[in-house]
């Protein structure tokens, strides 16, 4: 249930420049029309001024977004760059106050408090919060790398060139990033082996007989091989250095909690996600909507018992009687060698669909393509993800990364396929593809505004995806068939039970066994996805929050608008109105929907 974004520069390391950017704002004659038009010019140069010097400060998100310029160099997270970093994002906030956003157009005021809000956002995450510090996962080499082997922006051979200029930098790389750590938290340290063991298969010796196969002359192919293999040995060292503090924190029980307090939680919550409630007031309407689900689910429960299990009698508890009867519908499910062809099967199905139904634009010429999920990717918890290429180069592939259900074992296995059963993966494929983070993603690619497709705000993405999946149901996929209907249900009680337990871990002190249970016996989920949940809960904060609060807007909102309205509302038009303006807050959106 993941959108994999690019690099965010929110949590990415110090660039090496500092630069203000734009004009100041002087006195403006004319009439109010004229001066709005004159300081949305002004505004709008700043904004392109601003991102281009971002792009330069930040390669490797720059690589992510598809511009390639910069390619060749690493920003290596020393004292350094972290403190040109500082001082770059004071200059910056300093720069855009000097606009008024009341004097803007409401498209340049939602891209005023966009910015805003991601330089506020970048310093926060450097300064306070310090992810740097204590989370030795962030440090990954293969994700620019692997985007620069697989996306066909200029012949091999220069691409390979920039590849072996990254690799040079490898070992001050690691080096740097071990001065940075201090008292991680164990469960970070065990995500960063894993991730970092998988970048060790991205640079393997595949990539060095794609090398010797290209047309690198002699001299360049033996630099690509040996900056290649110092590159390995600092990766292979960094592991090691990793499991031996692991083994060390681990005996002197001195590691950092993986939970973050209610302080930090608000506070990262009101800037990941820029909702108009707070992390406490959506979890407790979580648990409202738990409540109401409870109810409709027994309904659908009673309904149909006795179709498929005549000869059990029916639990009195609403509880028990939801759980036995998704318990018994789990047992359909595709054999484990079909898991990800099956996947590949639905998708132009979903695409017909929302194409007869006329529900939103989609674009034929550019084509979802679904692979095993990199290894470099993998040990987050999550068992599918989209990789999207950014706004400057749309029309690169996009990946909808599976993880093969082998991978973990025949228990697991087994215990994926009931949770992903017949009914579950068609939902599945409808959040993480069409219309879900696919279809919006292409959406926000060729929105007119940069500031919001480049910046995209993690509560929209995930929202819009949770909505599509109901939307989908509302409109007819699935016939309206009611255990379909049951299976949404326990599928909505995942985006529920995300919010109540993000919140929980972090902020009510919740503990593993009180978790499980909650994912176990009151959303249904099979040990595998609960064990999964668990884990995504100690690695990550807020994200397991995103997908109800950005449903909740995106949903609340579209009703609204039909009872407005009324005869005159259109779908098609809502959606694709709501996705022209990229990835912005909902409640951006919402406004300039409104306005």
């Amino acid at each position: 249930m993941l959108a994999c974004s690019p690099q965010d520069p929110a949590d990415s390391s110090a660039g090496n420049r500092v630069s203000t950017g734009g004009g100041e704002l002087g006195a403006v004659e004319g009439d109010d029309r004229d001066r709005v038009g004159h300081d949305d010019a002004l505004f709008s140069a700043f904004a392109e001024s601003w991102i281009e010097e971002l792009l330069a400060r930040e390669p490797e998100w720059a690589i992510y977004q598809g511009r390639y310029e910069w390619a060749d160099q690493v920003t290596i997270p020393d004292v350094a760059s972290r403190a040109a970093r500082h001082e770059f994002l004071l200059a910056s906030l300093d720069a855009l106050a000097r606009f008024e956003p009341a004097r803007l157009t409401p498209l340049r005021r939602a891209e005023y408090r966009v910015l805003k809000n991601r330089m506020e956002s970048m310093l926060w995450y450097q300064d306070r919060f310090r992810n740097w510090q204590w989370m030795p996962s962030v440090y990954n080499v293969a994700g620019p790398v692997s985007v620069l082997l697989n996306t066909d922006f200029a012949p091999e051979e220069e691409r390979l060139r920039l590849v072996s200029a990254r690799l040079a930098a490898v070992p001050a790389y690691f080096e740097a990033a071990r001065a940075n750590i201090d008292r991680p938290t164990l469960e970070h340290l065990e995500l960063a082996v894993v991730r970092s063991r998988g970048t060790l298969a991205v640079l393997d010796d595949d990539l060095l007989a794609r090398v010797d196969a290209s047309g690198l002359p002699p001299g360049e192919r033996q630099r690509f091989e040996e900056r290649l293999v110092a590159a390995q040995a600092a990766i292979e060292g960094w592991i090691e250095w990793l499991e031996d503090l692991e083994t060390r924190l681990s005996a002197e029980g001195a590691a950092r909690s993986f939970r973050i307090g209610e302080t930090r939680f608000e506070e990262k919550f009101a800037l990941d996600v820029q909702a108009d409630l707070s992390a406490r007031e959506l979890y407790d309407r979580a648990l409202q909507e738990q409540a109401r689900l409870h109810r409709e689910m027994d309904g659908i429960a009673v309904e149909i018992w006795s179709r498929h299990l005549p000869e059990r009698p029916m639990p009195s508890e609403p509880l028990e009687r939801i759980g036995q009867l998704i318990e018994h519908l789990s047992d359909r499910h595709v054999a484990i060698e079909d898991f990800v062809p099956e996947i590949r099967r639905q998708i132009p199905q979903l695409a017909a669909f929302v194409r007869e139904r006329d529900l939103l634009d989609q674009d034929p010429d550019k084509p979802l393509t679904v692979r095993e999920t990199p290894e470099y990717l993998r040990g987050a918890g999550n068992i599918a993800s989209v990789s999207a290429p950014g706004p400057f180069n749309p029309g690169a592939e996009t990946f909808y990364n599976v993880t093969p259900l082998e991978t973990y074992g025949a228990d697991m296995a087994a215990s994926y396929l009931r949770e992903y059963n017949h009914w579950i993966l068609q939902i599945l494929n409808i959040h993480e593809a069409i219309p879900g983070h696919y279809t919006q993603l292409l959406h926000a690619n060729r929105s007119p505004s940069l500031v919001k497709s480049l910046f995209g705000n993690g509560a929209m993405i995930e929202g819009w995806a949770v909505y599509a999946e109901r939307m989908m149901l509302e409109e007819g996929w699935g016939d309206h068939e009611p255990e379909l209907w049951l299976m949404y249900g326990k599928w909505a009680l995942r985006v529920v039970t995300n919010a109540i337990v993000d919140y929980g871990v972090h902020v009510l002190g919740l503990e593993r066994e009180e978790a499980m249970r909650l994912l176990r016996e009151e959303a249904f989920q099979e040990a595998s996805e609960a064990q999964e949940k668990w884990r995504r809960a100690t690695l990550s904060q807020v994200q397991l929050s995103t997908y109800f609060s950005g449903f909740a807007e995106i949903y609340d909102f579209r009703e609204q608008r039909r009872t407005e309205l009324g005869d005159r509302f259109d779908l098609r038009a809502f959606h694709n109105e709501f996705l022209g303006y990229g990835s912005a807050p909902v409640a951006v959106i919402i406004e300039l929907m409104e306005e």
